[in-house]
């Protein structure tokens, strides 16, 4: 049997062989009926290609049981799905060796992009292995939290400075004036980002520069560094995430004192369900429907070859105040 060409598709399909091209690559714009009627003509005469197969792309987190990137990985799953494109999540510890094995095996199935959704892409002098890998491939890929260094893809993420002024704006206009701020590990850039507009937003108002503790981003993180940040004397504190807060608000709790009452907490994420914790937590919303909607419109244009800009897209993040913040204590 004579084996079948992008020629014998077209005239199947009725197109010009560059259409077909287009199909198969991912290249340029298609109607849809257009697009269906090639892949119709391909599957009724036979044709496989791997360029033709693979709408599949990778979503690569490093922790699925973070409800942050499960609820955004989801959503980027819906939208590719809309999209024509089948997301598949993979999960692997940052900057790792499993990190790597994990894209290079997606790579040799023929995925046709990668999105980094807090891995490597977030940890100054991470190897850069991962995203030459997909360079050399000629595999487009995007991040969200932090870009590749000179590397020319784009970036997405939630805007830090606005975020830190937010949460230092309302504990001001309650009288705070000795605020903490307990920030993820040194050198990710999340939270150093959130440690420089924190320290900002505070300069901006004449006050000091307040007491910063790094620690995991986790209940046990948070609970622990509250221990130094009220040794230190302070009226608020501000997690920079939600699991930080909560175990803020644990640590206070265990001292005898009371949130708001005695000490103000502010979380970062807004992904658990707040309004039930006791008390509610005030926090600062991360915008998990814009990132992902735009994370899928930039993916498609870099599977379509098309242009879409380098320069980190930032969005901004809600305040969501609830009962944890109050005056501070005289």
């Amino acid at each position: 049997m004579a084996k079948v060409g992008i020629s014998d598709v077209a005239r199947e399909a009725r197109v010009s062989e560059a259409t077909v091209s287009r199909v198969l690559n991912h290249r340029g714009i298609v109607a849809p009926d257009t697009r269906r009627a090639v892949e119709e003509a391909m599957q009724q005469l036979g044709y496989s290609s791997r360029a033709t197969t693979s709408k599949v792309v990778l979503l690569l987190t490093p922790d699925l049981d973070n409800p942050f990137f499960a609820q955004l990985c989801a959503r980027i799953v819906a939208g590719a799905s809309s999209q024509g494109l089948q997301a598949v999540v993979g999960s692997a510890p940052s900057g790792g060796s499993q990190e790597y094995e994990c894209v290079a095996s997606m790579v040799n199935l023929g995925v046709v992009g990668v999105v980094f959704v807090s891995t490597s892409n977030t940890i100054v002098g991470a190897d850069p292995s991962v995203p030459n890998l997909l360079l050399a491939r000629n595999i487009p890929f995007l991040c969200i939290n932090g870009s590749f260094p000179d590397t020319p893809m784009p970036a997405l993420a939630t805007n830090d400075a606005v975020a830190s002024e937010l949460a230092v704006d309302h504990l001001w206009s309650l009288g705070h004036r000795k605020i903490g701020l307990i920030a993820g590990p040194r050198g990710n850039r999340p939270s150093d980002r959130r440690v420089a507009g924190f320290s900002a937003a505070l300069k901006r108002r004449g006050g000091e520069g307040g007491v910063i503790v790094h620690h995991e981003y986790s209940v046990e993180g948070g609970s622990s560094a509250a221990a130094s940040v009220l040794d230190a004397g302070v009226t608020a504190i501000i997690g920079a995430s939600d699991d930080i807060a909560l175990g803020a608000v644990r640590s206070i709790s265990r001292r005898g004192l009371r949130v708001p009452d005695d000490v103000s907490v502010i979380g970062f994420d807004d992904v658990h369900p707040l309004e039930f914790t006791n008390p509610p937590l005030t926090t600062v919303r991360q915008p998990i429907d814009r990132l992902a909607a735009a994370s899928v419109r930039i993916l498609q244009r870099l599977i379509q070859r098309r242009h879409a800009d380098s320069q980190e897209l930032l969005f901004d993040p809600d305040l969501i105040i609830r009962a944890s913040t109050g005056r501070a204590r005289q």
